[in-house]
């Protein structure tokens, strides 16, 4: 814990103007102005500790609501990702079946068309052999009316009713009438016109038949065009069902990818978020801690302060230190430190997960001066309104362009339901990868610009406390010679000798010999006190001062100086113990910043992990929407423009609209912190 009183240098004090005071008085005055600034520090501190505990008090409400939404939203994308993998695995088993069914529908067409032309084929003979049977009898028929004789058997026609008569069905009078008949050489001698009535059976017979083939071949044809239709109807709708299932398993399969990363992601923002719970209840109790020893501390200091100024201020000492001390300055020079308002302002900052507030927090805890700090607070007060007014603006415009369109969209008969839900889900879910890299790419880029700060100003506060320290280290041992030096005159048997000299060898032997040693060289250092001090600066900064001259050896009466010996005494626990302080300090500082530089490189490889399969998964989302989107064209292109138009309003403004509360709560917060910030600075006193 600092110390409520910080000793800046005991070495590079400044003589004062003021020659003619009693430095007593003026150790009273610098007592009592120390009183007064420990009461207001005090005031201050009760109030950052207050603020702080109430932090501590309502974490829950400002983290609990994150885990809370976490812990509600992962079993929601568990059973979303159970549901698309069971979704997809039916789809994929209904497209093993299409695939089979339009195989077989494909098989049916080419055996149906085998038969066809088989068929054909066996009919094309057959009214062929009955037309010319037809032909043949019609040419005999008129011939035998006429009485043609023994000519008739000489041609085809003849023949072919020669061929007919023993192949055709026909009773067996009527075959051994007409064989008698075409056997005849002596030329036709009509027999009652019996044979021309055979031949006109015959044809008519004949005739039938190939009426009755065509009537055949005429339903056959309708049957097989039937079955062909339906058949090839069937496959287009199989196709069209195949085609379609096999973008929405595709479609399946992306969403269900981006489910797992998204449930991966909620996972680790989970443990992150109960992580940083965790460690806040181990800061609040650590603060609690530190909280019992300020008080402890401040109340012994304000008991010394006062007892200290009862002794110094009593009217015998003053007369006393009149008459023996003269008028100088102080040996130290007294500062009270900024501590408390830096420490007031960053606790109003802890609130905001900005990272431009947490760079505000981390400059503060720096060394930078309060003017540089309260413009740039007052110029992210400025940007953080700004963004609150172009998020207003936005929502109107979203409000009334959505609704405008949902409008347009009612009168649109939705012919492809799945697409249309596909593409507005794609393109939200690019609205939104786009706004997730972008705030990752641009944490990641905040985060490495405050671990470069942090390392610049640990290495600072580093350098400052070897410095001080070093500092320290020399007074304490110039004041311990001081007071060893006045023991020497008023308590000899207090006092401390010099250790003896240390002979060399080549001394020694001188000595034994009898032969005389070359004088001790006089002891440099502060005053001739063998004391240094080597002041250990940044680079840049202007030469120390040279060192005060302090005339320790007061002429004063024997009494007197168990005062001056009790102030020193004073004096070096006081530095020692701001020495031990400062090292502790340091020591919390350097574990602070370890862990600060763990916790960062944790969640830089987090973000940057999220950030890849974002990217991963716009790529995707992108080239999935092309394909719906192509799709969606050729199906109703008035629709495809409609619900385009739409899904870029929400792939806009949904996330807006979803976090705009949020985000206005999230910004009069921040602005209230940073006011209150401005504030504590802009009040803090230095005098």
């Amino acid at each position: 814990m600092k110390g409520l009183i910080t000793i800046a240098s005991l070495v590079h004090g400044t003589q004062s103007a003021e020659t003619q005071v009693n430095p007593i008085r003026k150790v009273v005055n610098m007592l009592q102005l120390m009183q007064s600034k420990i009461e207001k520090q005090a005031e201050k501190k009760q109030a950052v500790y207050d603020k702080f505990m109430c932090y501590c008090e309502n974490s829950d409400k400002f983290l609990g609501s994150s885990i809370a939404a976490a812990e509600n939203k992962i079993p929601q994308l568990q059973s979303g990702i159970k549901s698309q993998i069971a979704e997809k695995a039916q789809l994929e088993a209904d497209l093993i079946a299409h695939k089979a069914d339009r195989a077989a529908a494909k098989v049916a067409i080419a055996k149906a068309t085998s038969l066809r032309a088989k068929d054909a084929a066996s009919f094309l003979k057959e009214s062929t052999d009955l037309q010319t049977n037809i032909d043949a009898l019609g040419k005999a028929i008129p011939a035998l009316e006429k009485g043609m004789g023994g000519g008739f058997l000489q041609t085809s026609a003849a023949s072919v009713i020669r061929e007919l008569s023993i192949s055709m069905d026909m009773s067996s009078v009527d075959r051994e009438l007409l064989a008698s008949f075409l056997s005849n050489k002596n030329g036709y001698i009509p027999q009652g016109g019996e044979i021309v009535g055979i031949l006109k059976t015959m044809s008519d017979e004949m005739k039938k038949d190939l009426a009755t083939a065509k009537d055949n071949e005429k339903s056959a044809i309708s049957g097989f065009n039937g079955l062909v239709a339906a058949k090839a109807k069937e496959i287009n709708a199989l196709s069209k069902a195949i085609e379609a299932k096999t973008g929405r398993v595709g479609a399946l399969a992306v969403k269900s990818s981006e489910d797992e990363n998204e449930l991966e992601d909620t996972q680790e923002d989970l443990a992150e978020s109960q992580k940083f719970l965790a460690d806040l209840s181990g800061n609040c109790a650590t603060k609690k801690s530190e909280w019992a020893e300020y008080q402890k501390t401040q109340a012994d200091e304000s008991l010394a302060l006062a007892e200290t100024i009862k002794v110094l201020n009593d009217d015998d000492a003053l007369e006393l230190f009149k008459k023996t001390l003269p008028a100088g300055s102080s040996l130290l020079q007294v500062q009270v430190t900024s501590a408390g308002q830096r420490q007031v302002a960053i606790n109003a900052l802890k609130k905001s997960s900005d990272p431009r507030v947490e760079l505000l927090a981390v400059a503060l805890k720096g060394q930078q001066g309060f003017d540089k700090i309260v413009k740039l607070i007052s110029d992210l007060v400025v940007t953080l309104q700004k963004e609150q007014a172009d998020d207003d603006q936005k929502k109107t415009y979203c409000g009334a362009q959505i609704d405008k369109t949902e409008d347009s969209i009612k009168v649109i008969k939705n012919g492809k339901a799945d697409l249309d839900t596909a593409i507005e889900a794609e393109e939200e879910a690019i609205a939104s990868l786009k706004t997730e890299i972008g705030s990752l790419t641009d944490g990641i880029a905040a985060l490495d610009k405050e671990v470069a700060d942090y390392t610049g100003q640990r290495k600072a506060e580093h350098e400052d406390f070897v410095s001080t320290l070093s500092a320290n280290s020399a007074a304490v041992d110039l004041l311990k010679f001081a007071k060893n030096r006045l023991q020497k005159f008023y308590n000899p048997k207090l006092h401390k000798a010099a250790p003896a000299r240390v002979l060399s060898e080549e001394d020694q032997i001188t000595e034994n010999f009898g032969g005389a040693l070359a004088p001790t060289a006089a002891p440099g250092g502060i005053a001739g006190t063998g004391i240094s001090f080597v002041q250990v600066r940044n680079a840049g900064d202007a030469a120390p001062p040279p060192a005060p001259e302090a005339d320790l050896a007061y002429k004063t009466k024997a009494a007197d100086s168990n005062g001056v010996l009790t102030m020193l005494d004073t004096i070096i626990n006081d530095v020692e113990k701001e020495n031990q302080i400062m090292d502790l300090t340091e020591k919390d500082s350097q574990k602070d910043y370890e862990k600060f530089m763990s916790d960062a490189q944790s969640k830089r490889a987090a973000d940057a992990s999220s950030l890849n399969n974002r990217k991963g998964a716009l790529a995707s989302t992108n080239s999935q929407l092309l394909s719906d989107q192509d799709s969606l064209k050729a199906a109703n292109i008035n629709q495809m423009n409609t619900e385009k138009g739409l899904a870029a309003l929400h792939g806009e403004c949904d996330w807006l609209l979803k976090y705009f509360d949020i985000r206005m709560e999230a910004r009069t917060g921040e602005i209230a912190s940073l006011a209150k910030a401005k504030d504590v600075l802009n009040g803090a006193s230095f005098s």
